[in-house]
C-alpha cells in the first residue's frame, strides 16, 4: 500500500516522528492479526507491505492505523490538524515468490529518490526478511 501525508507535507523528514508512527505498524491495536512485512517512510508518505490475517479487513486496518497514528504523531509534537491524505492506493500480491520482491521495491524507495547512497544508510525502514537472515 501507498498513502501520503496531508499535502504532501514532509511530515516524517523528522526521525522520530517516523519512529512514532512506524510502531503504530506492529501494535496490535492497529494491526490485529495483520501482518507488517515491510515498510519504508519517506518524507511525505508510507509504503507498507503487509499481510492481512484472516479477521482482517485492508479499509479498517488502514483507518485504524490512519486514526492511531495521527493521534500519536498530534500528541508527541502537540498538534492537532490532519495527518493523512483521504484514500490510498493498493496491490494486491498472490504469488507469496513476489513479497520479497515487493519488498525489495518498498525498502528502495529512498534510494531511487536520491536521498541516500545506499539503502542501509535510511534510517526509516524495515523488512522481517532481515530479522530471519539473521537466524
Amino acid at each position: 500500500m501507498r498513502f501520503a501525508t496531508q499535502e504532501r507535507k514532509p511530515v516524517f523528514d523528522d526521525f522520530w516522528r517516523g519512529r512514532v508512527v512506524a510502531a503504530c505498524l506492529h501494535d496490535r491495536e492497529v494491526s490485529g492479526d495483520s501482518r507488517t512485512l515491510a515498510w519504508t517512510w519517506m518524507p511525505d508518505h508510507l509504503h507498507w507491505l503487509v499481510q492481512l490475517g484472516e479477521q482482517a479487513e485492508l479499509a479498517s486496518l488502514v483507518r485504524r492505523f490512519k486514526s492511531v497514528s495521527a493521534l500519536r504523531v498530534n500528541r508527541r509534537c502537540g498538534g492537532n490538524g490532519p495527518l493523512w491524505q483521504p484514500g490510498y492506493y493498493d496491490h494486491l500480491i498472490r504469488d507469496d515468490d513476489n513479497l520479497r520482491d515487493a519488498a525489495r521495491y518498498i525498502v528502495a524507495n529512498p534510494l531511487r529518490a536520491g536521498l541516500v547512497g545506499r539503502v542501509g544508510d535510511y534510517p526509516l525502514w524495515d523488512a522481517i526478511w532481515l530479522e530471519e537472515d539473521r537466524g
